[in-house]
């Protein structure tokens, strides 16, 4: 079976394609101009994972809402479960940059964390 991505690491984002075997080990790679790309594929076919950025509700702010994000990627299967966790939390003013909102979300080992400072109104 042959299986494309675009490697999105760097700039170049690399069309790669791969062919697998019945066990979906990797036989052939073509298309990385780097070592990082076949990192990314393997990432990708085996264990991939996202971040996440969205915004939660604040109280009594000079904005309605603050920019957060993970700390790190998490798996991609736990993308909703964590999102489900961060609409739980609403905020009160202040809200500082790199303030953590969630610590440990789940138990990834991953942080929410502000990345915009809300001031009180």
């Amino acid at each position: 079976m042959i299986r494309e991505f675009i490697c999105v690491l760097c700039p170049n984002g690399c069309e790669i394609s791969v062919e697998l075997d019945e066990n979906n080990s990797i036989l052939e790679l073509e298309g990385a101009t780097c070592q990082r790309g076949g990192e990314y594929v393997q990432q990708e076919l085996f264990a991939p994972q996202r971040n996440i950025a969205t915004s939660i509700k604040v109280i009594r702010g000079n904005m309605p809402l603050v920019s957060v994000r993970l700390t790190d990627a998490i798996p991609k299967e736990r993308i909703f479960d964590v999102m489900d966790e961060i609409k739980k939390v609403k905020l009160e003013a202040p809200v500082n940059l790199g303030q953590v909102i969630i610590k440990d979300v789940l138990g990834l080992n991953r942080d929410v964390i502000a990345t915009k400072q809300v001031l009180r109104k």
